[in-house]
């Protein structure tokens, strides 16, 4: 074990997100005090207000799952909060952690930050090796500046810090608002809708045919723990089921969760983003972990949290 958790004070940075929220169920089952944070005690953009609450909470890990987060239309329509937002909140918090001496930090990347046509499966030196995906570079941008922020900490300064690059992620907690969500959490409101209102056809942006792989929310926070114990490197660490799904396949897996058939249309007028995304989360399997559930079972109990928020939501 690389880092004991035992009663340790671990903050997890974005604990109101569908990856904290997960990372703070699964820290429960730990021995450790789990420390948060909400809008209204720490604004993460501002340096002097994440720097103060840091001197006063004083944790010794910090997960860093806080971000600017959203599908291709939200990066498409809002480029500067993408970029600066997200380039605000790694670089405060690392260096407030810095001037805290945090003994444990784990920064969580995205498979974006990959080139738009990486060989596959996605290799974790596939990194800065070509293009970026145009639909959500600026996400991307940022998403690399804060790995290669967090390996500066450790050259320069010997921070026992790491990275994590996970997958396309859904869950309990995921963001349903068509205008910003990513591809499974919006066709499963797009299916539960549509099973609402009978309507005969359900519309998939663009072709269809684009391979994603995904992974539950709680499953990536399984390995985040993991890597939090026992890993210390300076290259960061893939994080995937290992199968990958056309559009398609996906929405038709969705409709047979939701229990509703309709027509499925394709708007190819909408981008289709990247072709292939497939991650090779070999190195994490070698290390020990292998905790993806099946993408069925996954998707079910994500649209049993789906009905609940959207139930709370309404009430």
């Amino acid at each position: 074990m690389t880092f004991d958790l035992t009663g340790k004070r671990v903050w997890v940075a974005g604990h109101r997100g569908m990856v904290g929220g997960a990372v703070v169920r699964r820290l429960a089952g730990e021995d450790c005090e789990v420390v948060t944070a909400g809008r209204d005690e720490e604004d993460l953009v501002d340096q002097a207000a994440v720097r103060d609450w840091m001197k006063r909470s004083r944790p010794d890990a910090i997960v860093l799952a806080a971000a600017k987060v959203g599908g291709i239309k939200a990066n498409a329509d809002f480029p500067v909060d993408f970029l600066y937002q997200n380039l605000m909140i790694e670089a405060n918090i690392l260096q407030a952690a810095h001037e805290a001496d945090v003994a444990r930090l784990l920064f969580l990347g995205s498979s974006c930050i990959y080139p738009k046509l990486a060989p596959q499966p996605i290799r974790e030196d596939a990194l800065l090796t070509g293009p970026l995906e145009p639909t959500n570079e600026w996400y991307a941008i940022a998403k690399i500046a804060g790995v290669k922020l967090t390996q500066a900490y450790r050259k320069q300064y010997g921070r026992d810090w790491i990275s994590a690059m996970p997958t396309n992620l859904y869950g309990p907690g995921d963001n349903y608002d068509p205008e910003s969500s990513h591809v499974l959490p919006a066709l499963l409101r797009k299916f539960q809708e549509a099973k609402t209102s009978s309507a005969s056809e359900v519309v998939l942006w663009g072709s269809g045919t684009p391979l994603r792989e995904f992974l539950h929310c709680d499953d990536l926070a399984d390995a985040l723990v993991f890597l939090l114990k026992t890993y210390s490197g300076h290259e960061h660490v893939n994080v995937g089921s290992g199968v990958e799904v056309t559009i398609l396949e996906l929405a038709e897996t969705i409709a047979e969760v939701v229990g509703y058939r309709a027509d499925l249309t394709f708007d190819t007028t909408k981008p289709d983003g990247t072709p292939r995304k497939l991650m090779d989360s070999g190195r994490l399997h070698e290390m020990g972990w292998h905790g993806a559930r099946p993408l069925r079972e996954g998707i079910a109990n994500a649209y049993a949290a789906f009905l609940t928020q959207t139930t709370s939501e309404r009430s």
